[in-house]
Formats: C-alpha cells, sequence, structure tokens
C-alpha cells in the first residue's frame, strides 16, 4: 500500500477545479437519456459513450457493453488496495409535467437561491451529480498521484430508471469483470438534509396491478344500477380491506420474516434527533398515519408497508357522466423489510382479492417486480474509513442509518456477486428527484466530491 499522502493537495484541487467539473456535469445533463422511453434510446447511447471517454479520460480502460435494452458501462482503474466496484446510473426519469419547470430540463444551468447555488436540471442529483463526485475525485487524486489507493472497478448502468430489466442476465453473464471485495454506491442522500449517513439496510419492494371486469361494457347507471356489479364499488371494499385500523396490513402471514429492532439499535435512532414533524410538515402535513405505537424513523426503516398507488375506473374527464364501469384497476406496493419473502406476499395478496370477489367478477394481475430487502455487513474495514472520512468533511458525526426506499442493484451485488454495498450519498429532501425542476447544490456536489478523495486518503493511509 502507498504511503499517506498529502490530502490536502487533492481537496485545494477539488476546490479550484470546481468549475470546470461543474462544466462536466452539465455536459452530461444536456444529454436526455429517459430510459423508459424508446423515442430516447440513441440518447442513452450517446450518454454511455461520453461515460466511456470520461473514463478514458481519467486513464481507465473503458467500454460501452450492449444488452437487449440500454448499454452498460463498464471502466477499470488500477491501483494498490482492495479492488471496489462504484455503481451509479446514467439515466434519467421521464420530464413530465413539462409545464411545471421552469426552464428547458435538458438545458442545465447553475442558479443561485435563498439556500444556496444550484444546479437545476434532469438528472442533476439522481443519479448523474452523485455519480460525477466520485469521477471527480479520482481526477483530483490522480492529478497528485501516479496511482489510486484502490483498484476501482466502474460500472454505470442505462436502465436504473425503468426496471434494471437488463441488470440481472449482465450481472450473471459477467462475475469476473465486475468482482470486488466492496461496493461503492452514490445514489442516496443526506440524513434529515444536513448530517452524512450510510444506508446499512434497505426496503424491499413489490409491485402489482389488479383489474376487475364486471360487465362486458360500460353500463348506464339508470338502467344498470342496483342489480349489475359495480367493479369500482367492490375494488374499493378490496383495498379498505388490506388494513385494519391501527394501520396493520390484514394479509395473512404478510409479518412473517419481520424482525424486531434491537434497543441498540432503536437508541441510536432516537440519538439522531429526527423531526418527525418538520419531516410532516415540509409537504404540508401534520399527523403520523401508518402502523400505531411505531416512530417515523421506525416505520420508515423497519417497517413494511402496503401502499395504494393509484386507482382507475370510471369516467374521470370534466364534468358527469353516470357510467357503471366495466372495469377498474389499482396499482399497489409493497416496501418489504427483514426476511420478508416478496412473491409469498403477491402470492397472499393474490388469494385475498379471489376470495372477495363476486361470482360475475373477473380479476386480472399483472406484476411490476419483487425484490427483497437488503442489510450490509458493517464489519468490512471501508465502512468505518468512510464513517470517518464523512465525518471530517461535514463537520457532523456520520451515522449508520437504514433507508424507507429500495435500491434492487444493492440486492443484487449480494446475491448474484456475492458483495455487500457502502450506500453513501449527498442529495438533499428539496432536490425534485423524479419531479419538475430537479437541482442539486453545488456545495453538496462539492463536499461530496471531497468527501470521496477523503475516503481514499482513508484507504491509502
Amino acid at each position: 500500500m502507498s504511503p499517506t499522502p498529502d490530502l490536502s493537495a487533492v481537496l485545494h484541487h477539488i476546490d479550484a477545479e470546481l468549475p470546470q467539473e461543474l462544466d462536466r456535469l452539465m455536459a452530461l445533463l444536456r444529454i436526455p437519456s429517459i430510459s423508459t422511453d424508446p423515442a430516447h434510446a440513441r440518447d442513452c447511447d450517446a450518454a454511455a459513450d461520453w461515460l466511456v471517454a470520461e473514463l478514458a479520460s481519467l486513464g481507465a480502460t473503458a467500454a460501452k457493453h450492449p444488452t437487449p435494452g440500454h448499454p452498460m458501462v463498464v471502466g477499470h482503474l488500477p491501483g494498490d488496495g482492495p479492488r471496489m466496484l462504484f455503481y451509479g446510473h446514467y439515466d434519467v426519469q421521464p420530464v413530465d409535467p413539462l409545464d411545471l419547470w421552469d426552464r428547458p430540463p435538458f438545458e442545465p444551468e447553475l442558479q443561485d437561491t435563498p439556500k444556496g447555488q444550484v444546479i437545476r436540471g434532469r438528472g442533476a442529483c439522481d443519479d448523474k451529480g452523485q455519480l460525477m463526485t466520485f469521477i471527480a475525485a479520482c481526477r483530483a487524486w490522480l492529478a497528485h498521484h501516479e496511482t489510486l489507493p484502490m483498484e476501482v472497478v466502474f460500472f454505470f448502468e442505462g436502465e436504473e430508471e425503468s426496471g434494471s430489466p437488463s441488470l440481472i442476465p449482465f450481472l450473471e453473464g459477467n462475475k469476473d469483470l465486475l468482482k470486488a471485495d466492496l461496493a461503492l454506491i452514490c445514489d442516496t442522500g443526506l440524513f434529515d438534509d444536513r448530517a452524512p449517513s450510510i444506508i446499512t439496510s434497505l426496503r424491499g419492494l413489490a409491485g402489482i396491478e389488479i383489474t376487475l371486469t364486471g360487465a362486458d361494457r360500460d353500463l348506464h347507471s339508470g338502467g344498470f344500477g342496483g342489480p349489475a356489479a359495480n367493479p369500482i364499488r367492490i375494488l374499493s371494499r378490496i383495498l379498505a380491506g388490506l388494513h385494519d385500523e391501527t394501520g396493520r396490513v390484514t394479509l395473512p402471514g404478510f409479518y412473517e420474516g419481520v424482525p424486531e429492532v434491537p434497543a441498540e439499535q432503536l437508541a441510536s435512532w432516537e440519538a439522531l434527533g429526527f423531526d418527525a414533524a418538520g419531516f410532516l410538515g415540509e409537504v404540508d402535513l401534520s399527523e403520523l398515519a401508518g402502523e400505531d405505537g411505531f416512530s417515523a424513523l421506525e416505520m420508515l426503516w423497519s417497517r413494511p408497508t402496503c401502499e395504494i398507488n393509484g386507482i382507475t375506473g370510471g369516467y374521470t374527464g370534466a364534468g358527469f357522466k353516470t357510467v357503471l364501469p366495466s372495469q377498474a384497476s389499482a396499482k399497489i406496493s409493497f416496501r418489504l423489510v427483514g426476511q420478508q419473502d416478496p412473491q409469498a406476499i403477491l402470492d397472499a395478496l393474490r388469494s385475498y382479492v379471489e376470495a372477495a370477489l363476486p361470482a360475475d367478477v373477473t380479476v386480472a394481475f399483472t406484476n411490476h417486480g419483487a425484490g427483497p430487502a437488503s442489510h450490509m455487513n458493517t464489519t468490512h474495514p471501508a465502512f468505518e474509513l468512510a464513517r470517518e472520512a464523512l465525518t471530517e468533511e461535514w463537520e457532523t458525526p456520520a451515522a449508520f442509518t437504514g433507508a424507507g426506499g429500495s435500491i434492487p442493484v444493492a440486492g443484487y451485488f449480494q446475491t448474484i456477486l456475492g458483495i455487500d454495498s457502502l450506500l453513501a450519498g449527498f442529495g438533499k429532501s428539496d432536490d425534485g428527484l423524479h419531479s419538475p425542476n430537479e437541482k442539486y447544490d453545488v456545495e453538496s456536489f462539492r463536499k461530496g466530491t471531497r468527501s470521496w478523495a477523503r475516503f481514499l486518503g482513508k484507504v491509502a493511509g
């Protein structure tokens, strides 16, 4: 392992070169790499080419790997020390509704706001800005040292925002290419918008759509209302029965595999001083919903959920139409924890719905993916090195936290590549990822880059 370097030169380089790094990010943000829209297939390809060239500028051996969908980018930089796999994704969410954007989403610009300077544009935070923090840190390090203090495999995906259909086959077919001691993922955020965190648990996710069909056409409610089954009314009864009066999910076996959180873990979460009232107040809410008897952080990090994400049926246009609809549908998602089995839960939902149907109503199910929860083994020394690096840069103690969301790739890295993931990101709750006017704080970009540089220094030391 190389001698402990003078980190100050690297950190000074990051600050001095910040305008140039922001220009590079802006160039990537101008590429409308919307993975879910076939009209942007060439743009996704262009973003992959851009990243290959960017990695090559660092001295990495990099290539674009075709898949049935959008290409993967894999690059390799030699170094002294452990082999790390750095993951990010270059695809972005659609921009609709376009009329809510203050400027064209793929014409990024720097803006001054009451909270500081931001870079505005689709993908600024999720995930182009975040993946560029690590590339920028590597560039700054190599400007002052011959090699990195660790071997790095860069792995950039182009389908994360559209369900990652090519990911599992690519991982299974390229285990040797992607093998590493640990994965690094920069696609998360700060805790409470103020403190750095390393996420050690992620909730799993399962999604399904149910469509009920009654009559073979929409009916006039005056002519058929009463005698004919109404799929909306039946669907409403089914959905209402998914939870009891305490907020618990009623599906048989739903809570199998949900662990009790150790008392010391609960105490550490309490010590974070999370402001639940402020958290809800930011979205104009005031009272905790969910299961009785659990704090907001427990609900987000250690409890499973069943949520109804959308309902359609009947006439929803302007004015009024006395229609008795032929069909009604709902989209339902589950956030899962511990050892909950996503497939078993989807099977339980199907059984529950089928048992609740009257004779003249049928149901069709459409699956929308399923993945278990992920839990990281933090005994790898890189976790403590990262915590030290983040604490030094942000001047606020970094914490090991959970996450309410799901990052399926972390679970796939465990099951297919056999490695855990160190998830450290620098987004904020008001960055608007997936929403109009997405932004990324310039200071978060700068400090994120410096955090990765400090981590490199810890590995070298």
